[in-house]
């Protein structure tokens, strides 16, 4: 079984760049078999729910967005991905999309949930939708948020790919520590158009922890493995047994909705799409109520499955 421990009793492994807000709740970490450990936070109580946040981000992304709204209708965990945030990872082994959706099975099964509704945007969207695919029995559904579904040439690949280069990425990557501090703050903003990042999410996001170098060389790992990884989540969408819910804005630059959501909805058999017009690839914080209408309508028709 895995070991639960609390986060008050860990050092903040980023301390010496972005201390712990006041105001940002203490994580815990479980300790995966055979795997890193994880940080997550949990809220609420009901039916099990995991939030899977995307690229360049932390679980506080989730938590600043639908994670209250869903926590009155789901007991909801909310974790790091494998290397991101505070969670620990084993470089070039914890960076696929299909294993981090076993690391999601192994936290699922350390926290006693029960066939989880897995919730994720963009790059966790595709971890979710690879659980499902996976481990049909296990899932309660899926809902993904502005996802990657298919292979494509992707601008993570190109700024932060060569850092996950097993000679002398890591040190490229504290090299090139003074750019970064330049240019993440502009793809985060980017990542919010055509909508102005909200003030809440300016004033208490981790940006610190998100931007490390280290957490930077993991994103370049998860983008070099995207090739390979979504050619067999494409490969798998049709014959998919759990219920999915596909959310995109019109608007979105960061992820074609109609050459991703769109796509992937019409192969998967028991998925919808739903089209928010106008909004841009982190709707998850303009529009909650879709996630939790979504969320709510894949719990109602996985128990009607049932």
């Amino acid at each position: 079984m895995a070991g639960v421990i609390d986060g008050r009793s860990r050092r903040d492994e980023s301390s010496s760049t972005a201390p712990v807000r006041a105001d940002r709740p203490p994580r815990r970490f479980l300790d995966v078999p055979a795997g890193p450990r994880i940080a997550y936070v949990e809220a609420g109580s009901g039916p099990d729910l995991i939030l899977v946040h995307g690229a360049v981000m932390t679980l506080d992304d989730m938590r600043l967005g639908p994670m209250e709204a869903l926590s009155r209708h789901f007991r909801v965990v909310a974790i790091d991905r494998p290397g991101h945030g505070e969670s620990e990872h084993i470089p070039f082994s914890d960076a696929s999309v299909w294993r981090q959706a076993e690391i999601v099975r192994e936290v699922a099964r350390g926290l006693g949930l029960r066939r989880p509704v897995l919730v994720g945007h963009s790059f966790g969207g595709a971890v979710c939708l690879a659980f499902g695919m996976a481990y049909p029995d296990e899932a309660g559904g899926v809902v993904a948020i502005s996802p990657i579904c298919f292979p494509e040439p992707r601008l993570e690949q190109v700024l932060f790919g060569p850092r996950a280069s097993p000679m002398g990425g890591d040190a490229l990557s504290r090299m090139l520590a003074g750019s970064d501090a330049l240019l993440m703050p502009l793809l985060w903003r980017a990542m919010f158009l055509p909508q102005p990042m909200p003030a809440r999410f300016a004033a208490e996001f981790p940006f610190g922890l998100a931007g490390q170098s280290r957490r930077l060389v993991a994103d370049g790992e998860n983008a070099n493995m995207l090739w390979s990884d979504l050619s067999r989540s494409a490969l798998g969408y049709a014959t998919c047994r759990v219920p999915v819910a596909i959310l995109c804005g019109s608007a979105d630059i960061v992820t074609n909705p109609l050459m991703h959501g769109r796509q992937a909805a019409r192969l998967i058999p028991d998925a919808t799409f739903r089209w928010l017009h106008g909004l841009g690839h982190m709707l998850h914080h303009y529009e909650v109520d879709a996630v939790v209408e979504a969320a709510l309508d894949i719990q109602r028709r996985r128990g009607d499955e049932a």
